[in-house]
């Protein structure tokens, strides 16, 4: 792996759960830090029952480390990783770990320096805090989901990107930061990140755009209703993306694809958004995304096809940048991110 990986000597102790805190796990080792993660025996991953989860990609660049915490040889071989690392990554239901003999306060006496990660999809408190619930469960309940409703169609979110994913990112980044806090102050503490918390925090730009009514609202709004922020479908089946969203970006779209006789200065007059919006419909219905690609891709029409992994993986923009890692027998996954140099200098090779 080549860059500067800032967390190196970082010290990590991830009891493996499912989702979240597994990727919260394997961001923190992609950037260095030194990560052991704790396997109950016989565990069977999610979605596959029968086990293989020696091939987990979450449990990329982790020590693996099969412990039975049901057992007292199993919990005291866990506190003695637990008294040498800098941070713990949890993902059970809330009450789990103290009946285990593994919560905070217990750390907390062989290492006060410890930073607790909590993950969880509804929280540490709250009336939902002991139920199961899911990624789209939890995106649901922050109004999130209803923003991908469209009239005549259920909503739908990418499985797991949001949520799961939001709630990893947010685990990863309270435990950098109560790491450098305790760096400090000498003092650990607990984070508590939950899935539901997170995506209503990812939710700031959204809630800005709602506030000036573009988004929850009565009115035409631009995210579902105007005729330059939307999905096409192609003549080929195929879909592509258009968000011209400021001026000069709307004008070289309607440039592009020919509607010289729509005035480019009419943009946000939602009355005559309906009209339009059917004939971009139908000129992007008339031409297969090939052409589209050719045309409108790489200017600043803001533009983008609609492609499967195995698509975007071979992109030449992503090939370019190694967004993607493709192995021999073709599985995909992603690099780590985000990338690090060395300020004013070139990037450091590291192993």
């Amino acid at each position: 792996m080549s860059g500067l990986r800032p967390l190196t000597g970082l010290k990590v102790v991830e009891f493996e759960g499912i989702g979240p805190g597994p990727l919260a796990g394997r961001m923190l080792a992609d950037h260095g830090a030194k990560v052991v993660a704790v396997v109950r025996p016989n565990k069977a991953t999610l979605g596959n029952p029968k086990g293989g989860e020696a091939d987990d990609p979450l449990r990329r660049g982790k020590r693996i480390v099969i412990l039975d915490l049901k057992q007292p040889a199993g919990v005291e071989a866990a506190m003695k990783l637990i008294e040498n690392a800098d941070a713990l990554i949890e993902g059970n239901r809330p009450g789990v770990m103290e009946r285990l003999g593994l919560g905070p306060t217990d750390c907390a006496r062989c290492n006060p320096k410890l930073v607790y990660g909590r993950m969880t999809g509804w929280g540490q408190d709250g009336p939902l805090s002991q139920a199961a619930g899911h990624d789209l469960n939890y995106i649901a309940l922050t109004g999130a989901l209803s923003l991908t409703e469209r009239p005549g169609s259920a909503p739908i979110a990418p499985p797991t990107v949001l949520g799961d994913a939001g709630g990893a990112l947010g685990l990863a980044f309270g435990i950098a930061s109560a790491v450098f806090a305790a760096s400090h102050t000498g003092k650990g503490s607990v984070v508590d990140c939950s899935i539901l918390d997170m995506t209503a925090a990812l939710s700031g730009i959204v809630l800005w755009a709602r506030s000036q009514g573009m988004a929850d609202s009565p009115t035409p709004s631009i995210f579902h209703d105007s005729p330059f922020y939307d999905a096409y479908l192609c003549s080929d089946g195929r879909h592509v993306t258009i968000g011209a969203l400021e001026p000069q970006f709307y004008a070289l779209l309607l440039k592009k694809v020919g509607l010289d006789d729509v005035d480019a200065k009419a943009q946000y007059e939602v009355r005559g958004w309906p009209a339009l919006k059917e004939r971009l419909r139908g000129l992007f219905a008339s031409r297969p995304s090939a052409e589209w690609n050719a045309l409108l891709e790489g200017t600043d029409v803001c533009f983008a096809p609609v492609l499967t992994y195995s698509e975007a993986a071979a992109h030449p923009h992503l090939a370019a940048r190694r967004t993607y890692e493709t192995s021999a027998d073709g599985r995909i996954d992603a690099a780590p991110a985000p990338r690090f140099a060395p300020l004013g200098g070139a990037a450091i090779e590291d192993s």
